[in-house]
């Protein structure tokens, strides 16, 4: 305790250098820990948006997700609804459930006829509640700008359309998107342009069948293959348009009834889905529902060629994003580590000088040289306890100032925002690791000039000037 208090009166002897010291050490670790706070609400945020679209794991025929994006037919899952059944079931996996979405994608080409456009499309089969569930899903109760959209489950024919191809399809002043420069679905009819009889008659077929004239301004045709071959055509009413976020997806991205896209695709045959979407309640459940959900795979479904894909690698983005940003953390870590080290070094080396005289008194009055060493260990352990405290006092007062300023970002690949937020106390391993470094790092940076002093002869430190 002698020793501290010592140390204390010396670091006050010199109060501008010992501040400017503290300065350097408050500022830096007040900087890394709001960047490791941005850093995890960029995680989190990045993980909610692909949680509530793909969900935490996904069932797929081994193969799927590398080569048959392309052709459902040939890795399509016959029997789904048993494996929904048992997933379900199951006494452990049933309390981390929030969602099982059997989803099945098929390509086609989407049409609007009345004006003779079309365009190709991928198009998602979905059931309808259990995605409204998925895009529901908050764990981290982040807030956003805009809700993800949702699939209107009143009617069969209802889909949602990427807003490029809203804008392709000339739909824009009927679904009331903005910035589009295309011609209106209003437009007079290219010419030029005919569609084959007998598409034109299934078109006509899906027409009659529908009995809500009020929707003619956003109703489409969408053409697709069946399993066998032979083309289908469904009749379709947009009632929503969604921002996918990455153009190419959203020139592409369509959204309908799993029943409607299995008609589609399979006609009167036995319908199959491409993926099965489970999404659970917490994150941290992943490894154990993976591990209950293969054991239920190998066990009553063997029969099938089955694997099971988180959210990370069906979202490779993910994962790069998060390297990407655990690499400028650690350069932003390294960097001031560094300029902390050598300014608590460069402060100690001076003390050491001007306390040459000093140091050989007290050495001539007894003092060990370890007992030396201590002294300076000491003032540089000071100094890394005050920086710590004034570092996470000014970083709880930054993300207080940035949590409120009302300021948003847009994960990569997204297309709704959420606010900026500094996840500063929602991980203390970060808080108490980066205080452990700095303590650390003061401690290295006393080690050298305490050393040297240590090693000083009393007499030429007596009669140093």
């Amino acid at each position: 305790m002698k020793t501290l208090m010592l140390a204390l009166r010396n670091l006050l002897r010199n109060r501008r250098r010992s501040l400017t010291t503290l300065l350097s050490m408050t500022i830096g670790l007040a900087a890394t820990l709001v960047f490791g706070g941005y850093r995890l609400n960029v995680a989190l945020g990045m993980e909610t948006g692909f949680v509530q679209n793909s969900g935490h794991l996904q069932i797929e025929r081994k193969g799927y997700f590398v080569d048959g994006g392309d052709n459902p037919n040939a890795y399509g899952i016959s029997g789904y609804e048993r494996i929904i059944t048992a997933i379900k079931k199951d006494p452990e996996l049933a309390p981390m459930l929030t969602a099982v979405a059997p989803r099945l994608q098929l390509g086609g080409l989407a049409g609007n006829f009345s004006a003779s456009i079309s365009r190709s499309v991928i198009a998602l089969g979905v059931d309808a509640p259990e995605y409204n569930k998925m895009l529901n899903w908050n764990d981290y109760q982040f807030v956003n700008y805009e809700k993800p959209q949702m699939m209107d489950d009143s009617r069969a024919d209802s889909v949602v359309i990427g807003e490029g191809v809203a804008r392709k399809l000339g739909l824009c002043q009927a679904l009331k998107v903005s910035g589009c420069h295309n011609t209106p679905a209003t437009a007079s009819p290219v010419t030029g342009v005919q569609v084959p009889n007998d598409i034109a008659a299934l078109s006509a077929l899906e027409a009659e069948a529908n009995t809500n004239t009020s929707t003619t301004a956003t109703r489409i045709e969408m053409l697709a293959a069946t399993s066998h071959g032979a083309p289908n055509v469904a009749s379709l009413n947009v009632v929503g348009t969604k921002n996918m976020g990455v153009k190419a997806l959203d020139d592409m991205f369509m959204a309908m009834h799993l029943e409607q896209a299995q008609k589609l695709l399979y006609g009167s045959t036995s319908p199959q889905v491409t993926a099965i979407a489970i999404q659970l309640r917490h994150t941290q459940q992943l490894q154990q529902a993976r591990v209950k959900l293969q054991h239920i795979l190998d066990t009553q479904f063997k029969d099938q060629s089955l694997e099971i894909l988180d959210f990370a690698e069906l979202n490779p983005i993910y994962g790069q994003s998060m390297q990407f940003m655990d690499s400028m953390f650690g350069f932003i870590a390294v960097l001031i580590g560094v300029i902390v080290l050598f300014t608590i070094g460069n402060t100690m080396s001076t003390a050491v000088v001007e306390r040459t005289v000093e140091i050989g008194t007290l050495r001539a009055m007894g003092l060990s040289r370890g007992g030396l060493r201590h002294l300076f260990l000491c003032e540089g352990l000071l100094l890394g306890l005050m920086g710590s405290v004034l570092g996470v006092l000014l970083a709880s007062f930054v993300a207080y100032a940035i949590n409120h300023s009302g300021l948003s970002w847009t994960p990569p690949g997204w297309s709704y925002s959420y606010f900026i937020l500094v996840l500063l106390w929602q991980e203390p391993l970060l808080v108490v690791g980066c205080i452990a470094s700095l303590i650390i790092v003061a401690l290295i940076s006393a080690t050298l000039p305490a050393s040297r002093a240590s090693k000083l002869l009393i007499v030429d430190a007596l009669r140093h000037v």
